[in-house]
């Protein structure tokens, strides 16, 4: 995983030399979202090593400045206006929890390109923010459309974690339910951190819904997975979850994973040209041990990979040329042919069902 800052092979110089290229990646080392750094870690450094093997980002090597973003939001932005006002980096990206982005982004304010790298509920139009994830019209609206076409499903619960990304989340489901004649049976939200759902569980079981819509992040998701097989509502009742990967399923464990569906724009197991290569490259460097590859991992890579194609399109770090010229920038990544629209990435999503601990790829959205 990077330490911090990264030493490249052969590099000693000090972060702000003109010779680096040095950029913080925000990434959860703690808190419930913290299941997935370490795969953060890992991929944003394969994507760094590689842009450094082709010579780095206009002749310099790119450097990674690791700051915890899973530390309270405001901490967060501190240190990275910190480093932002020492010289001691020329651009964010990384995966975190939207209440991150809420408070980094205007703290950044335009002054550094920010790519954010997490699925996020729409609507980020701050300057120099560009995105990498799903929104939920091509994530969740295909979906719901999809259970109600396929399975006769329109009748959900919706579980979420109470801040913005789940909350607005939910927002967006009621719309996409009212055009297809669904309902929203309950709605519940909890504190980031819980792990009793026993409360939660008995208005599900109660709701009257047909499947359940999971809006919880990492250790919060695997404490409902496994409460919600002990309850025995998995007999019943189908899961749906936007933000759900593999660490989480390996925590969830084979018994309690029936029933449970998600929807991404990478897997391991997506059987793409492109995917396979990611997938051998990251374990060639880094051996069978590596963390769990998965889709909030490979978002990291590519927001190093979409910063560095950005930064060479511009020809440098200046937030207006990037804006001036990001639109339509495409290139190949292990998501496929992507391209950039209104700052945000547009990709192909697929809807994956749980097979025990792996993912079974049913087909593109």
């Amino acid at each position: 995983m990077v330490d911090k800052p990264v030493s490249w092979p052969g590099s000693v110089v000090p972060p702000g030399s003109p010779e680096t290229l040095d950029v913080a990646l925000v990434v959860p080392l703690q808190g419930p979202a913290g299941i997935f750094g370490p795969s953060c870690e890992c991929c944003a450094q394969l994507a760094a090593e590689e842009v450094n093997a082709e010579s780095g980002v206009l002749g310099r090597q790119l450097r990674l400045v690791l700051v915890d973003g899973g530390a309270p939001p405001a901490r967060v932005a501190d240190e990275i206006d910190a480093l932002i006002r020492a010289g001691a980096i020329e651009a964010v990206a990384g995966w975190h929890i939207s209440a991150v982005r809420e408070v980094v982004a205007p703290r950044i304010a335009g002054r550094v390109p920010y790519v954010y790298t997490a699925l996020y509920e729409g609507g980020e139009r701050s300057p120099g923010v560009f995105l990498t994830g799903e929104t939920p019209n091509r994530q969740l609206r295909p979906t719901l459309h999809w259970f109600a076409r396929e399975l006769g499903i329109r009748r959900w619960t919706i579980v979420g974690d109470d801040y913005v990304w789940p909350r607005a989340s939910a927002h967006a489901a009621r719309s996409y339910l009212a055009e297809l004649g669904g309902v929203v049976c309950d709605e519940i939200y909890v504190p980031l951190g819980t792990d009793d759902f026993d409360a939660t569980l008995a208005r599900v079981a109660v709701s009257g819904c047909e499947a359940v819509l999971m809006l919880l992040i990492g250790n919060d998701a695997v404490s409902f997975n496994r409460a919600f097989s002990r309850a025995g509502l998995d007999r019943d009742l189908l899961r749906f979850s936007s933000l759900i990967e593999e660490n989480v399923l390996l925590a969830t464990g084979p018994d309690n994973t029936r029933g449970l569906m998600t929807a991404a724009g990478y897997f391991e197991d997506l059987p793409t040209a492109s995917g396979l290569d990611f997938a051998a490259g990251y374990f060639r460097r880094f051996g069978p041990q590596a963390p769990v590859l998965n889709s909030l991992g490979e978002s990291c890579y590519e927001g190093v990979r979409l910063l560095t194609e950005l930064i060479r399109r511009a020809g440098g770090v200046d937030v207006p040329r990037m804006h001036a010229t990001a639109e339509g920038l495409e290139y190949e990544s292990p998501r496929g042919t992507v391209q950039l629209r209104d700052r945000h990435l547009m990709q192909r999503v697929f809807l994956a069902v749980a097979d025990g601990l792996q993912w079974d790829v049913m087909q593109q959205l």
